[in-house]
């Protein structure tokens, strides 16, 4: 099946913003956004841009997923911890990248669809958790990578804690949206090294879950 021209064109500007791995690139191009996204936004799926997915919760930018996921040094023989499933696809695109994948959302409802999708792609190494994504996962660590969706006053402890040693941390930090910078952590031994990059808006990190009694507007 040849590949969307929408696609191609995302790709480019994804080498153009600076992704050059290629299996990063190659994870992006084999999952298809438009199934993460609202029907209502089918025809923007391609774009650089977030969109809402409900629940006041958004699907981040391809760029920025991309350099996310390139930061974490990809290996696939790594197991990732990601905080903050929403509608998936963050998760979608590092499966293609990492041994296995374990994913923490605290909308139920979102976390449900998520699935959905997931079986859908037949993504059978991501193990989903609905779950205060602040404690982490302390039954499947240590982990190799986690990386954080959603802003962030600061790294809360208990992640170092359940970070490997040589393991790599990428967050959204931040006291508010407007003054959010990704900051990637490198651990070794009981050092941790810190080195701030992009400025980015993410929503915000809410302890706690949400079932699906709660309006998803």
């Amino acid at each position: 099946m040849p590949v969307k021209p929408t696609i191609i064109r995302l790709i480019m500007k994804l080498r153009q913003k600076g992704i050059t791995d290629r299996n990063v690139l190659a994870a992006i191009e084999r999952i298809p956004r438009e199934l993460f996204v609202p029907t209502s936004f089918y025809d923007q799926a391609y774009e650089d841009i977030a969109l809402p997915i409900g629940n006041g919760q958004t699907i981040s930018q391809p760029t920025v997923v991309a350099f996310m996921t390139q930061k974490l040094e990809p290996d696939i023989k790594s197991k990732v911890l990601e905080i903050g499933t929403g509608c998936g696809y963050q998760a979608a695109v590092l499966s293609r990248l990492f041994r296995r994948v374990y994913t923490i959302e605290r909308y139920r409802n979102l976390l449900r669809a998520a699935e959905k999708r997931f079986i859908k792609l037949r993504l059978n190494n991501i193990i989903p958790l609905w779950a205060d994504g602040n404690q982490g996962w302390p039954d499947q660590a240590p982990f190799d990578r986690i990386i954080l969706t959603a802003g962030t006053p600061s790294v809360p402890n208990v992640l170092f804690e359940q970070l490997s040693e040589n393991g790599i941390l990428i967050a959204p930090v931040g006291y508010t949206s407007a003054n959010q910078k990704l900051v990637l952590y490198k651990k070794n031994g009981q050092n941790i090294s810190a080195e701030k990059l992009w400025a980015v808006r993410f929503v915000p990190v809410v302890s706690g879950t949400v079932s699906d009694t709660v309006s998803s507007n």
